[in-house]
């Protein structure tokens, strides 16, 4: 485990109310939700925001109405579920409608963590998200931490997981922010190269130098 600091200047809490917020993040296959749990394992709260979103843009009508003129309808099958096999693909190769669609879920997920934060009463609190650094949400946390792993190892633990072809798994990686560009914002970095009881020992770790 390696620690960095970046030069972004960062919020600081006040320390006699707010938590301090910790952004966790992590490209497919680096373990990051795995991470999460170790976390929530040592009693502290995580938000994933990538399961929270999921469920608002289901659940938020206002949001729905929105995605329905950006993508049409078929962004929601016929019992209103989000489509989300149609919403990837019309996505997946239009930088310009991904920014759009990011644009109307991301601040509704913002309003939804801040709701949730303000219930917590640990000193720290987690929001993982897979666009910690890609976002700048990095600038509204604390510190950040970024889980990684060889390129290998995370291809195989997507195949094996989602039964994706390396091809398939490697076109999303493409997508994603390099490795070298993360490790050079992240905070804290954990290493998940070799086993899981070495990912929670350095999990442990990164939460002990934070505190």
């Amino acid at each position: 485990m390696e620690e960095l600091h970046s030069e972004t200047q960062k919020l600081e809490p006040d320390p006699l109310s707010a938590p301090k917020i910790i952004g966790l993040t992590g490209g497919i296959g680096s373990g990051k939700t795995t991470v999460a749990k170790f976390i929530e394992e040592c009693g502290f709260p995580v938000y994933y925001s990538d399961d929270r979103a999921k469920d608002i843009v289901n659940d938020n009508e206002d949001l729905k109405l929105k995605i329905k003129e950006l993508l049409g309808n078929q962004a929601y099958d016929e019992n209103g579920f989000y489509n989300r096999k149609f919403v990837a693909e019309k996505v997946f190769n239009n930088k310009d409608l991904l920014q759009s669609l990011n644009g109307i879920i991301h601040p509704a997920v913002r309003i939804d963590f801040e709701d949730w934060v303000k219930k917590q009463k640990k000193y720290l609190v987690f929001k993982e998200t897979a666009l910690l650094f890609e976002l700048k949400l990095n600038l509204q946390c604390y510190r950040s931490v970024l889980v990684t792993a060889e390129d290998n190892f995370r291809i195989k633990r997507v195949m094996d997981r989602d039964g994706k072809t390396y091809r398939e798994v490697q076109a999303v990686m493409e997508k994603q922010m390099p490795e070298k560009d993360k490790i050079k914002l992240a905070d804290c970095i954990i290493y998940n190269n070799t086993n899981l009881e070495d990912l929670k020992e350095q999990t442990e770790k990164i939460i002990f130098d934070i505190e």
